[in-house]
């Protein structure tokens, strides 16, 4: 069986009636995958010890470029602010409130008659640097309510639904979205329940998912719920020309003038069905990524980090033609500006209502150019084989603010002005 019957057949047998529990899929390693891309670091991934902080001020959002913690939440909300005065203010709140947070200190008082200012979940004072904050708005934040239309980033759209895809409006979009990341889960809790105390009335969740990072497993790039190294071809963050080029919205882009120093942020929620990909042999995992699944090298190398030779394997019977790395990423001159910085988490959702695994794949990427680079890697994903095995359902199209530049400053300061 192959093709559009196998594919619904293993989808009918883990999805049909369950509705989906709320999984994601999978993508692997050097690209966005078809349902949504894999996770990718720079570096060799999560190790022991406390994350370096990332700056809370500066002209753009630090965290997008720092590489992922061992925990995050990411959600999606629906602005219920009634005009454009509580907007700011409520995006003056959210800023308040993510800059104590990832600076730490002790929650003020409010004494012994009203209740505690804080939900004590990290004791009597937050650590300081243990979180890191992302911000970004939906395209739906830019109709007529706030009279925002006008001001909108040019190229931000609704995500539209892809081949393959299996997408739940409750799973989709939303006018706000604030991913927070830690090495600990309690960290992201309270944070998340310190911003929704402190906003509610401005905006209310329309969509919640928890991933993680795996440790790499010996060493090198960390894994996905597959088994492979999962983002091995990632753009290096370090690299601030590259960032420029691939990442960062610039004067040049014909943005409007507040949107410079953002970027498009794709989120894709996508399920794995690993119960039938666990029955799959290790020959044939690895030539649909093109990996082997131990080292992570490509087919035709030894080395995780080894260059595929496409050219020297022009009708792929090495790395096969449909293979993942060999569609997400071509490697050629006129595909290089297509890349895009992956930011991606495993989750883990137990079952669904037929007893199936509910986990997969959180993907988030950046870029500068949602049809340029995201849109276009997709359509080259169009019909992959691991499409079998993963099922996308949720997530949509953000535009990551510019950063809060310094005390007085606050996110979306420039939009609302």
């Amino acid at each position: 069986m192959s093709g559009v019957g196998r594919r619904g057949f293993l989808r009918g047998a883990a999805l049909a009636g369950a509705g989906l529990a709320a999984g994601g899929a999978a993508s692997a390693d050097d690209g966005p995958h078809q349902a949504g891309a894999p996770a990718l670091t720079t570096g060799p991934g999560p190790v022991a010890g406390a994350a370096p902080r990332v700056p809370f001020h500066g002209p753009r959002q630090a965290s997008v470029l720092a590489p992922p913690r061992r925990v995050t939440a990411y959600t999606a909300f629906d602005v219920t602010a009634q005009n454009r005065r509580e907007l700011a203010e409520l995006m003056r709140t959210v800023t308040a409130r993510a800059r104590f947070l990832t600076g730490g200190g002790i929650p003020e008082s409010v004494g012994i008659t009203g209740p505690p200012t804080d939900s004590g979940l990290l004791g009597a004072q937050v650590p300081a640097g243990g979180l890191s904050v992302t911000l970004a708005v939906g395209a739906s934040l830019f109709d007529d309510r706030f009279g925002l239309h006008g001001r909108a980033p040019r190229r931000l759209t609704a995500m539209p639904s892809f081949p393959d895809d299996d997408l739940r409006s409750d799973w989709c979009h939303g006018d706000l979205s604030l991913q927070l990341c830690a090495d600990e889960t309690d960290t992201v809790l309270h944070a998340l329940r310190d911003i929704a105390r402190h906003t509610r009335g401005g905006m209310q969740v329309r969509w919640r998912l928890d991933g993680f990072t795996s440790p790499p497993r010996p060493s090198g790039t960390p894994r996905n719920l597959m088994g492979f190294k999962d983002g091995t071809a990632n753009p290096d963050a370090r690299a601030a020309r590259e960032m420029d080029r691939l990442v960062w919205v610039g004067a040049r882009d014909g943005e409007p003038e507040w949107a410079v120093g953002g970027s498009y942020q794709v989120v894709r929620l996508i399920r794995m069905l690993v119960e039938f990909w666990d029955r799959v042999s290790l020959t044939e995992q690895e030539r649909m990524f093109g990996r082997s699944r131990e080292t992570g090298a490509p087919l035709d190398g030894d080395r995780e980090h080894d260059t595929p030779d496409y050219p020297g394997d022009p009708k792929g019977e090495v790395i096969p033609l449909d293979s993942h790395i060999r569609l997400a990423n071509p490697r050629t001159p006129s595909t290089t500006g297509q890349r895009i910085l992956r930011r991606a988490y495993n989750y883990d959702r137990g079952v669904d209502s037929n007893g199936n695994l509910d986990m997969g794949l959180l993907f988030c990427c950046y870029q500068r150019d949602l049809a340029r680079q995201f849109e276009t890697v997709q359509r080259r994903l169009a019909g992959e084989p691991l499409t079998d095995y993963i099922s996308p359902f949720g997530g949509g199209y953000f535009f990551a603010l510019p950063g809060v530049r310094e005390e007085t400053d606050w996110y979306g300061r420039a939009l609302l002005a």
